[in-house]
C-alpha cells in the first residue's frame, strides 16, 4: 500500500456505493469488494453533487501512518445548489445490482493489473471529490500579466468506485480549472455532467458497462450484455442519449468550449467569471453530428474552421467532416477505403490536406468476446498506413494510402505542406504496440519527423529524440503550418510525466537529438500534458516560442498539487510562477488554455 493508505483503508459497500474511510480493523463483516490502495486525502467541506448526505473524511493522515497519524474525522456532506435528487434503489435496481455484483466477483473478477481497481486507482490516480471555486496562493514568482484566462485539464475520475474490472480510460470525465486574472488564481474541479454521470448519480450506483474493461470473454460479455439489456428495457437509461464519459480532452471552436471523449458527442462547457465550471449540455450541432466525434479536432487558426472525424468497428471505419467558422457542420465524407477498424485516436491537418493513420492497433470485437477481453489490441500481421485526403474533399475519390511499416501513432502533433507534393508530419511513434492498453508502463513513444512525397509515394522518417515522449503540443497559431518548436512530456511511464522537453523540429538534423530545452520536475514529482500559452496571442510578428509552458504537477512525497508556469524560450524552461492548489489533481489526459477575452464570449 502507498503511504497515505498504510493506516486507513477504503471500504466499498456495493449496495450503497459510498466511500467510508475508517481505521483498518479485523471486523468480521464481509464486503464483496475491497480497495486498499486508494489514497485517503484531505477532503474539506465543499459543494458536492449529491443531495443525500454521505460520510467523508476531512482530515489529512500523516504520511507513514503509525501511532502518530491523525484519526479521520467523519462529517456529513451538505447538499448544494448543484445537487441532484438520488432515488431510493427500487426492487428492480436491487436485483440488477445483485446480478452485477455476482458477475464482477465470480464470473469476471478483475484479475489483470490493467483492469484491477486496486492497481489502476493507486496513488495519484485515485479519484477526488469535486472542488468549488477557491482562491489559490502563488508560492513562487508571479503570474505573468499576459496570462489571463483559464487552464483546464480533463481526465478520468470515477464517480463511484468500480464494482469489478476497471480500465483507466473508463472513468467519468472531471475538469480541473485554474482561472487566472490580474495575477490572481482560482481553482475548481467539476465533473462533466454527461448523461451517464447524471443517470448514475440519480440511481446512486454504476449502471453503464465499462467499454474498455467490461467485456472479457464470451461468458462475461453475455452476462453483462444481458444485464445492460435488462436495464435499458426496464427504462433505467436510454443509450440513444449517450454512453460516453467525456474524459479525454477539451477543444475551443465556433466560439464554444467543449469537453470531449470519442465514444460520444461533445459536451459544451462554460467557465464563469468566479471560476465555476458549468456543463451546458450534449451538442449534436443542430442534429447534423451523428453518434460520436474524435477527442482531437484540429482548428485552423487562419480560417477558424474545425476539422474532425469519427471511427468505429463497422464500415465505413472512418468518416471525415468539418465545421465552418460559424460552427455549422458540413457533410460527412465516409472513407470506405480504410480496410480495418484501426484505433484512430488522432490525426493532423495541413493547409491542403488531412492526414490519417491506419495503425497496427485496432478494434477487435471478436477478440473482446472470445479472446483476451480487450476491445482494442495489436495485430502484428497488419501493415501500418498513412492516408492523405484534401481537407475540402467532397468524397474519398482523392484519398491516397501509403504503406509505412511499423508506424503506429496515437497522437499527431502537427503537419505542414512543403512544395507541391510533400507533407511533413510530427508525431510520437509507439514502438511496443502490444502493450498499449495492457502494460502502459512498457510503452515507449519515439518522436519522429515523417516526410511524405505524395507524387512518388516515398516516405522518410527521422527520429527527433531517444526519450519516451508523448503529449506533445505546439504554439496553436501554427496548427497546420510549418513550425519549429514542440513541447512534449517525458513518460515515466505514460501518462505520468516526469518533465518537459522542447524540441526544434523545423530543420532536418539527421543523427542528432533535436532537444533544445528541458525541465525535470524533481524526485517524486509528476505532471501531465504541457500546454503552450503565447505571451502575445494576437501578435502575428511574435516569436513562435515567445510565451509560457503550463501544466499541473503533483508531488507524491508531500501529497500536494501545483500549477507551473515555465518560460518557453529558456533552455531550462525556467519556472516563472508556481501556484499551490487547494485540491489534489489526479493524473489525467489533455488540457487547454482559453484566453479571458474568449471566456467572456461563452
Amino acid at each position: 500500500m502507498d503511504a497515505f493508505s498504510s493506516s486507513f483503508c477504503t471500504k466499498f459497500y456495493p449496495y450503497t456505493n459510498k466511500l467510508a474511510f475508517s481505521p483498518t480493523s479485523t471486523s468480521s463483516q464481509t464486503h464483496l469488494f475491497y480497495i486498499s490502495a486508494v489514497n485517503v486525502e484531505e477532503r474539506p467541506k465543499r459543494t458536492t453533487n449529491s443531495s443525500s448526505s454521505s460520510t467523508i473524511n476531512t482530515e489529512t493522515p500523516v504520511l507513514g501512518g503509525g501511532d502518530h497519524a491523525k484519526k479521520p474525522v467523519l462529517t456529513k456532506r451538505k447538499p448544494s445548489s448543484r445537487s441532484f435528487v438520488t432515488e431510493t434503489p427500487s426492487f428492480q435496481s436491487t436485483i440488477f445490482n445483485t446480478f452485477d455484483n455476482f458477475v464482477n466477483n465470480f464470473i469476471d473478477p478483475p484479475t489483470r493489473p490493467s483492469v484491477d481497481p486496486q492497481h489502476v486507482l493507486a496513488t495519484n490516480f485515485a479519484p477526488v471529490d469535486e472542488f468549488p471555486p477557491t482562491k489559490c496562493t502563488v508560492i513562487e514568482g508571479e503570474l505573468p500579466e499576459s496570462i489571463n484566462g483559464a487552464y483546464i485539464r480533463n481526465g478520468p475520475n470515477p464517480q463511484y468506485l468500480p464494482r469489478g474490472p476497471y480500465h483507466l480510460f473508463d472513468g467519468d470525465g472531471m475538469l480541473h480549472s485554474l482561472l487566472i486574472s490580474n495575477g490572481q488564481a482560482t481553482f475548481c474541479s467539476r465533473y462533466v455532467q454527461t448523461y451517464k454521470y447524471k443517470i448514475e448519480h440519480k440511481h446512486g450506483s454504476p449502471l453503464f458497462p465499462n467499454v474498455f474493461s467490461g467485456f472479457n470473454g464470451l461468458t462475461a460479455s453475455a452476462a453483462r450484455g444481458a444485464i445492460t439489456a435488462a436495464r435499458v428495457l426496464s427504462g433505467q437509461y436510454n443509450p440513444i442519449n449517450g454512453i460516453g464519459v467525456a474524459n479525454t480532452s477539451l477543444a475551443f471552436f465556433s466560439k464554444k468550449l467543449f469537453a470531449l471523449g470519442e465514444s460520444d458527442l461533445p459536451y459544451e462547457i462554460k467557465v464563469t467569471p468566479d471560476g465555476e465550471i458549468l456543463t451546458v449540455g450534449r451538442t449534436d450541432f443542430d442534429g447534423k453530428l451523428f453518434m460520436s466525434m474524435t477527442a482531437h479536432p484540429k482548428v485552423d487558426p487562419k480560417t477558424e474552421e474545425a476539422f474532425a472525424f469519427r471511427y468505429g468497428p463497422v464500415p465505413p471505419f472512418l468518416t471525415f467532416f468539418r465545421f465552418d467558422s460559424s460552427g455549422v457542420k458540413q457533410a460527412d465524407v465516409p472513407i470506405f477505403s480504410m480496410t480495418r477498424p484501426a484505433f484512430l485516436h488522432d490525426f493532423a491537418i495541413t493547409q491542403k490536406y488531412a492526414i490519417f493513420t491506419e495503425i497496427q492497433i485496432g478494434m477487435n470485437p471478436m477478440e473482446m468476446i472470445f479472446g483476451s477481453g480487450s476491445p482494442v489490441g495489436a495485430d502484428p500481421s497488419a501493415v501500418s498506413k498513412i492516408g492523405v485526403i484534401p481537407r475540402y474533399a467532397k468524397d474519398e475519390s482523392e484519398m491516397k494510402w501509403i504503406d509505412v511499416p511499423g508506424f503506429n501513432i496515437i497522437h499527431a502533433i502537427n503537419a505542414w505542406d512543403e512544395g507541391e507534393d510533400e507533407i511533413v508530419l510530427i508525431a510520437p511513434n509507439i514502438l511496443s504496440v502490444e502493450h498499449t492498453l495492457e502494460r502502459m508502463e512498457l510503452v515507449h513513444a519515439l518522436m519522429e519527423k515523417v516526410r511524405i512525397n505524395l507524387k512518388t509515394g516515398m516516405v522518410s522518417r527521422q527520429p527527433l529524440s531517444a526519450r519516451n515522449l508523448d503529449f506533445g503540443v505546439i504554439n496553436q497559431n501554427f496548427t497546420g503550418m510549418k513550425n519549429r518548436f514542440v513541447y512534449a512530456g517525458i513518460g515515466d511511464p505514460m501518462p505520468k510525466i516526469s518533465g518537459v522537453v522542447k524540441l526544434n523540429v523545423g530543420e532536418d538534423q539527421e543523427h542528432k537529438d533535436c532537444t533544445v530545452g528541458c525541465r525535470i520536475f524533481g524526485p517524486g514529482c509528476y505532471g501531465g500534458e504541457p500546454f503552450y500559452v503565447a505571451r502575445e496571442p494576437n501578435n502575428p510578428d511574435a516569436d513562435e516560442d515567445d510565451g509560457y509552458v503550463v501544466t499541473y504537477v503533483h508531488d507524491e512525497n508531500k501529497g500536494e498539487s501545483k500549477f507551473l508556469v515555465m518560460d518557453a524560450k529558456s533552455p531550462t524552461l525556467d519556472i516563472v510562477a508556481s501556484v499551490k492548489l487547494p485540491g489534489r489533481v489526479p493524473y489525467g489526459f489533455h488540457g487547454i488554455f482559453v484566453q479571458e477575452s474568449e471566456l467572456k464570449k461563452l
